[in-house]
């Protein structure tokens, strides 16, 4: 079965080589099959923008119960409890208001003194040795470091935290997450003594938070949190906490390196800084895809969708469509008239970090043009992330003149 019999566009998320410049496979499937099907994966994609954010809205429809990464959807695994980005309505709602209460406008705005203190404290050392790289040195660092004080983790401990989100998330190259040895979901058991500690001693973060918050269920029995759904939690906002800001750097320090006389504008207008991270988030978003599972038959482009598909919903493709952006929607612009982009989801699924991962990248990419405002990367040495949900790189060393 294909959606368009003659039609040899492909794409496949396990391509490590396709997926190091998917966009010329996302400029033909969102122009030739805007309903496109993969018979080697078998999954149905939609592209076009129009197509995407109608379906993100649409949670009847297109089911995140099931997972929102298409090997989770298409094994059947069971979801555990608390794992927020894989839930729906209405339990998704009663989560999500719990942890909405911590990531506030006011309170996330007030975090900026300790970001910058923390990218000031990544980047410092680094003046006066010629080289920097985007990602380990502060992408990895500053966004583990703010979600570790958010959490109360000792520093000492953070680095074991995160890279035991990111041994799930992290696959063979070209492999699926089911294939993890270490599961395809963390369970969050790393914070288990944490959560003990806490018990006993209170304190003004989110851990505390959560463990003392009482809520309606979705029986409506009123209770905290149990300890597995709270484990699950506290995994959910350590990963999605940190990853998309990590990713977000390592795309801006290639994208400005190729895009000079941007980057210098910035360098004398700060003003733009907000418009910048927009663009680098719809120009190269850290998650290119998010699946979801079909939950009825529904028909797009004449061709009909079966219940219990996976539809993969191409947020790469669809943050380029012209339709939505404009004859030079390929093209890296700080100054595009503002749109909303997909990048960070949209309706019950929008990123509750958003806020969070945008002020973290406005303030890094401050301090990064004080220091260091002309680099080249060096990608004989950059490194892409081997995993099949976000794209982004593990290493993006960079030349300082």
């Amino acid at each position: 079965m294909s959606v368009s019999a003659d039609s040899d566009v492909y794409y496949d998320p396990y391509d490590v080589e396709l997926n190091r410049d998917p966009y010329p496979a996302f400029r033909r499937i969102r122009e030739e099959a805007p309903l496109y099907y993969n018979d080697r994966h078998d999954f149905f994609a939609l592209s076009r923008y129009a197509d995407v954010d109608a379906a993100l809205v649409d949670f009847a429809t297109f089911s995140s119960a099931r997972g929102a990464v298409l090997e989770i959807i298409q094994s059947g695994m069971d979801i555990p409890p608390g794992t927020l980005i894989f839930e729906d309505p209405p339990i998704h709602n009663i989560h999500r208001k719990l942890l909405s209460r911590i990531f506030t406008p006011r309170k996330v705005s007030a975090l900026e003194p300790k970001i910058r203190e923390f990218t000031a404290r990544c980047l410092d050392p680094l003046i006066g040795t010629g080289g920097f790289d985007f990602v380990k040195d502060l992408g990895a660092q500053m966004p583990m470091r703010v979600i570790g004080m958010l959490l109360g983790i000792p520093e000492a401990d953070q680095q074991h935290v995160v890279e035991h989100g990111d041994s799930t998330l992290r696959t063979e190259r070209g492999g699926k997450m089911t294939e993890n040895p270490d599961g395809a979901i963390a369970t969050g058991e790393v914070f288990a003594e944490y959560i003990d500690w806490r018990a006993k001693h209170p304190s003004d973060d989110i851990m505390t938070e959560l463990l003392t918050a009482e809520f309606a269920d979705e029986t409506g029995v009123i209770r905290r949190l149990g300890r597995d759904e709270l484990l699950l939690y506290l995994q959910v906002i350590a990963t999605a906490g940190s990853e998309t800001t990590t990713r977000l750097l390592g795309w801006a320090g290639k994208v400005l390196a190729e895009h000079p006389d941007q980057r210098h504008t910035l360098v004398t207008n700060r003003t733009l800084l907000p418009s910048a991270i927009e663009e680098l988030l719809r120009f190269e978003p850290p998650a290119p895809h998010v699946s979801r599972y079909v939950t009825c038959d529904v028909e797009y482009y004449g061709r009909s969708v079966p219940a219990g598909s996976a539809m993969m919903l191409m947020v790469g493709a669809a943050n380029r469509d012209p339709r939505r952006f404009g004859e030079d929607s390929d093209c890296f612009n700080i100054h595009r008239e503002p749109r909303q982009h997909v990048s960070f989801g949209v309706g019950t699924h929008f990123c509750l970090g958003n806020a969070l991962a945008r002020l973290e990248g406005r303030v890094a990419l401050d301090e990064i043009l004080d220091r260091f405002p002309e680099w080249e990367v060096d990608l004989s040495n950059a490194e892409l992330s081997p995993t099949s949900t976000v794209r982004g790189w593990e290493s993006m060393p960079a030349v300082l003149h």
